[in-house]
């Protein structure tokens, strides 16, 4: 028998007690693994179940939107569900209050509301509200139902300068080099080109080309063209300034001429009126609204107020339409127009000077915004417009010699959307059905 030695005996002890250490360690980092797998496991399961909250959320107020785009008017009333009850989606709920927050003070229209959704997916909650306004037509500088007058194209060229945002429920036809300076949208897939597109890069059709005329025509849209935009139908008549006008507002019957004042005042000449047969000064609607029924309404002047005048026939711009307090200078000022005609709207081809400025919402509702005579007047200088142009053809303001770029007859376009009408449009111009996002948060 063999008798291992005291120094022996120390090693065999220490590789052991090394060997425990070892096992000890190893099973400590395998339990640390361990957790740390099942924690790691866990957060992800929390995360992947919060997110789906949140997409359910999200999807509460896209429903919402969509739910309130369908209705015939936006509505006056508070609405939980209005679809018939909590959604069930993707393994989980949602749930969605609509609060009507009632209309803007300068606008009976222009309504808010505030959409809470709640998305529920097992037991995590994600809140999330969204604060919204019914879409008016005052908030594009540029919008048309077709870009065509009586069938021919009319053309955006080298001299037009848009500043805000423009739409046509059909395509922009594009000669030469014009600026748009925020968002294009088009309803159609494609821009109409007089010379060629250089680019390739946006669908497009092409007019034959001329061969004497060999440069490409190459817009310039700063705040990007979106192709396929989604269609916005246009009333055919002024339903709410009608009703606007005729209670609590100033309803003519027959051909009329208002002249603004920069004192706050009206001039009215209007042959069926009491007292204004020869011209009254009249103090501005309480409400805002004018109307004129079976006749045309021809304005000019100074505006000092919030008002929005219209006709049943065409309205007639007789010389500049101006602000008393230009909001370019001061932005907090109060003046605001919105001109709507239920036929078209006319510039008056003898007005004196080069240049024409009209400060307004101009909206033609069955046919066009447009210069009197404006393929044999002479050549004129620059249309400003500050506010917008609504109109269901586009109409010409002028012609240009397509072979040269060289202007014909009428004016240049200087178009600056009002910023102010975005959120706040003059009275009774209407709506478009759809609605904008003011702000979002998560509660």
């Amino acid at each position: 028998m063999k008798y291992l030695s005291g120094k022996s005996k120390n090693k065999k002890a220490s590789a052991l007690i090394l060997a425990l250490m070892v096992i000890a360690a190893l099973l400590i980092y395998v339990g640390a693994f361990i957790t740390i797998s099942i924690n790691q496991s866990l957060s992800t399961d929390i995360f992947k179940r919060r997110q789906k909250a949140f997409n359910l959320a999200e999807a509460g107020l896209d429903h919402a939107l969509y739910w309130l785009r369908a209705q015939p008017s936006p509505p006056t009333y508070d609405a939980t569900d209005p679809w018939g009850g909590v959604q069930s989606l993707d393994g989980g709920t949602y749930s969605v209050f609509i609060n009507d927050q009632g209309p803007i003070a300068t606008n009976p229209l222009v309504r808010k509301y505030k959409v809470t959704s709640t998305g529920t997916y097992g037991n995590f909650h994600r809140v999330m509200s969204n604060y919204i306004k019914v879409n008016n037509f005052a908030a594009y500088l540029w919008w048309t139902n077709s870009e065509t007058f009586d069938g021919t194209n009319v053309w955006f060229w080298t001299q037009d300068h848009l500043n805000g945002v423009t739409h046509t429920n059909t395509h922009f036809n594009i000669y030469g080099y014009p600026v748009f300076e925020e968002q294009a949208r088009s309803v159609d897939p494609y821009l109409y080109f007089y010379n060629g597109d250089p680019n390739h890069h946006i669908t497009s059709y092409d007019v034959p080309q001329h061969p004497l005329y060999t440069d490409y025509d190459v817009p310039v849209f700063n705040g990007g063209i979106n192709l396929g935009a989604q269609y916005i139908p246009i009333p055919g008549t002024a339903l709410s300034l009608r009703s606007a006008a005729s209670s609590g507002g100033l309803y003519l019957s027959g051909n009329s001429t208002v002249v603004f004042n920069s004192n706050g005042t009206i001039r009215v000449t209007n042959g069926n009126k009491s007292g204004c047969r020869n011209g009254c000064t009249l103090s501005v609607p309480a409400n805002g609204a004018l109307f004129v029924n079976n006749g045309t309404l021809t304005i000019s002047g100074t505006v000092n107020a919030r008002m929005t005048v219209g006709a049943q026939y065409d309205v007639i711009i007789n010389n500049n339409v101006v602000y008393a307090d230009d909001p370019r200078v001061n932005p907090a000022s109060n003046d605001a127009l919105g001109i709507i005609s239920e036929s078209d709207v006319v510039i008056n081809d003898n007005i004196s000077g080069p240049d024409l400025e009209i400060d307004a919402a101009i909206m033609a509702l069955n046919k066009s915004f447009m210069l009197n005579n404006w393929s044999t007047t002479s050549p004129k200088g620059t249309l400003t417009v500050y506010g917008g142009i609504i109109q269901k053809e586009r109409g010409p303001v002028g012609t240009f010699n397509g072979y040269t770029g060289q202007k014909l007859s009428g004016y240049s376009k200087n178009y600056t959307h009002d910023p102010r009408f975005s959120a706040n449009p003059p009275p009774f111009m209407p709506n478009t059905g759809d609605y904008d996002t003011l702000s979002w948060e998560e509660d």
